[in-house]
């Protein structure tokens, strides 16, 4: 087994990478976070100062985890910092990528550590929303620092029909979603609408960001769609996921009343409720436009027959109270043991997604 570090920088350097990212999707278990769609979108100009570490075997690449480096802040600091796909600079980083880590072909599960240990050599590592696998793999390497771990509520949906979620849910929540269903049904039918086409999608996607500022804006807080960034990410990823069916922008409606919006991604029979717009400045009485776009979108999944509905990292309540599992997502600092000065800086990085 070989390990490589390089630096993708030329035009044929990507598209090398781009095609043996895509082959080891193949091979890998992975998340949409690790994909090409998410990793590739707009990389030559998120990642400044990329470093791509490659695990091969017999020739066969069987692992792959491109980092950005950023000098440290003062130059009193010794250490520079290699982001798992990620850049290190706050405003890209708006994007918040979770589930995470090393993309490695599903036998090779012993390249965690020796690709991680490769890296580690050129700096200290922030590995942002981590399993734990990834977690405990840190932890052999070098000194690992948990600067916050967060729940990641899902709800499982293989081998359920709707009426099977709905039941396994607890009796406040089975009264509010019905309730609230009851309350936008009397303005007319409620109707699940895919965005069609890729225009179609922009104009969802604008209209749930109005909504999802409204919001957040309203709590005095900025909101995901503050930062200019995240939506010229978002369009981008659109163009690159819409035509592989790996995203979708969702519009719940009432008769001609729109409740909300939802963009989701696909990924093997997964969904990742990833950011959603709702009317609440136009919510009667007992109508919860959230939960019930949710609602809407997962009994759609179930229908689809996918077999998980990922609400992604948070505590906000109707995550937990529309799963039925959860796993843990850590954001983690490693280093050698040298330089650990800026580690209380970087934990007062955004770890939030307003969502």
């Amino acid at each position: 087994m070989q390990i490589d570090l390089l630096r993708p920088r030329s035009d044929a350097d990507w598209a090398m990478l781009q095609a043996a990212w895509r082959a080891l999707e193949e091979d890998a278990d992975g998340s949409f976070f690790q994909s090409w769609t998410w990793i590739g979108c707009r990389a030559r100009e998120r990642y400044t100062d990329p470093l791509l570490v490659r695990a091969s075997d017999a020739g066969q690449v069987v692992g792959l985890a491109l980092f950005n480096r950023t000098a440290p802040p003062l130059a009193c600091l010794l250490l520079h910092s290699l982001w798992l796909h990620e850049t290190g600079h706050p405003p890209q980083d708006s994007v918040f990528i979770e589930h995470n880590g090393p993309l490695i072909a599903r036998d090779r599960p012993d390249l965690l550590g020796p690709m991680l240990a490769a890296a580690l050599r050129r700096g200290r590592l922030m590995l942002s929303g981590v399993s734990d696998a990834v977690r405990d793999a840190a932890a052999t390497i070098g000194q690992c620092h948990t600067l916050i771990t967060r729940p990641a509520p899902f709800a499982r949906l293989a081998g359920q029909s709707a009426a099977d979620w709905l039941g396994g849910l607890g009796t406040s929540t089975r009264y509010q979603l019905r309730r609230s269903r009851r309350r936008y049904a009397a303005q007319g039918p409620i109707v699940l609408r895919h965005a069609a086409d890729l225009p179609e999608a922009l104009a969802f996607l604008d209209e749930l960001a109005v909504l999802h500022q409204a919001r957040w804006e309203a709590r005095g807080k900025p909101g995901a769609f503050a930062e200019p960034g995240f939506l010229a990410f978002h369009r981008a990823l659109l163009v690159r996921g819409l035509p592989r069916n790996e995203v979708q922008l969702l519009r719940v409606a009432a008769a001609s009343t729109v409740i909300g919006y939802l963009y989701n991604f696909h990924w093997r029979g997964r969904v990742y409720a990833y950011q959603g717009g709702f009317d609440y400045a136009g919510a009667g009485a007992h109508q919860a436009p959230g939960l019930t776009c949710h609602h809407a979108a997962i009994e759609a999944a179930i229908a689809a027959d996918r077999t998980c509905y990922d609400f992604l990292a948070g505590e906000a309540r109707y995550k937990t109270s529309l799963s039925n599992g959860v796993e843990s997502l850590h954001w983690l600092a490693v280093t050698s043991g040298l330089g650990l000065h800026d580690l209380a800086l970087t934990a007062r990085r955004r770890f939030g997604r307003a969502g």
